[in-house]
């Protein structure tokens, strides 16, 4: 069986194939050739939305223009459109800052911070967001209170039109613009324990916690150290050169993502071998344990 062709006119027809389905194209001539141009499925497409755009394809042929090429154009468009949305390119940065060795908590900050972002600016095209909708945006997070998050917020949307412009996707940053238009957030400042009776004091608390032998540990480390929890969490044996007493923290897990040398008190010493102990073969200095981990 052949595909029979039903002529309405203008050079649009309809199209039965064997398998009974329906297609609309448009036969015109353009440079010379003949050229078919597909308008839509029968009946998502019904006759009169057919006519409506073979006139349209009439009015670019009369204005020197292929209108198969011009709906290629428009497609592509419509791609480029898509691909440069802003969750688009905010998708594109975080899989950038993984590729650049961004820790996991980085990144999940990042995201966290865009998620207040994405119902007004996820599906809008970057290089059409201005500072306005930016602002709607910040506004929106500092009527809440969290004015610190509306600053920091304003950072991560930043951060995403800048890798924008880097790989020429906008012209601008539009929240340059809004530097000084949110509340600055209140700072309070935490006591820091200098004094050595309360330093004392503080081990003291902690020698009488009533836990697990390893949150106890854990708890006089952070004190002796002044690492961040997440450091301490998470680290292994081979960092350790305990007869010189120094902890060697590699690149990936610090902040700065750069290795740093933390030098150990007596006492500090004293703690990791009793835990390397508890150990055995393990390949953490800290056994992951629930009350652990809540504790830091």
């Amino acid at each position: 069986m052949k595909i029979v062709k039903l002529s309405d006119g203008g050079g649009l027809q309809l199209w039965v194939t064997p398998d009974g389905r329906k297609r609309w194209r448009l036969a015109y001539r353009f440079g010379g050739l003949q050229k078919v141009l597909a308008i839509g499925v029968y009946p998502e497409v019904g006759l009169k939305r057919a006519r409506e755009l073979r006139d349209e394809a009439r009015r670019t042929l009369a204005k020197g223009q292929d209108p198969l090429q011009a709906k290629r154009n428009a497609k592509a468009e419509r791609a480029e459109s898509n691909a440069n949305t802003f969750d688009a390119i905010a998708a594109k940065l975080a899989d950038k800052k993984r590729r650049d060795g961004k820790s996991a908590a980085t990144l999940k900050k990042f995201e966290w911070f865009l998620s207040f972002a994405h119902p007004a600016l996820g599906a809008k095209a970057i290089h059409e967001i201005s500072a306005r909708d930016v602002l709607g945006v910040l506004k929106e997070v500092e009527a809440r209170g969290v004015h610190e998050t509306a600053h920091k917020l304003r950072a991560a949307i930043g951060d995403v039109f800048r890798y924008a412009i880097a790989t020429a996707r906008a012209d601008n940053d539009p929240t340059i613009a809004l530097r000084g238009a949110l509340v600055s957030p209140t700072v309070t400042p935490r006591a820091a324990i200098v004094d050595p009776k309360a330093f004392g004091g503080l081990l003291r608390t902690i020698k009488d916690y009533q836990g697990a032998p390893e949150t106890c540990a854990a708890l006089e480390l952070l004190a002796l150290t002044f690492v961040r929890p997440g450091e301490l969490r998470a680290a292994e044996w081979p960092e350790f050169d305990l007869d010189n007493a120094l902890w060697k923290i590699p690149a990936g897990r610090m902040k700065m993502r750069k290795p740093h040398s933390v030098p150990l008190a007596l006492r500090a010493v004293a703690i990791l071998r009793q835990l390397k102990e508890l150990a055995g073969r393990g390949k953490l200095v800290l056994r992951v344990a629930a009350s652990a981990a809540g504790a830091l």
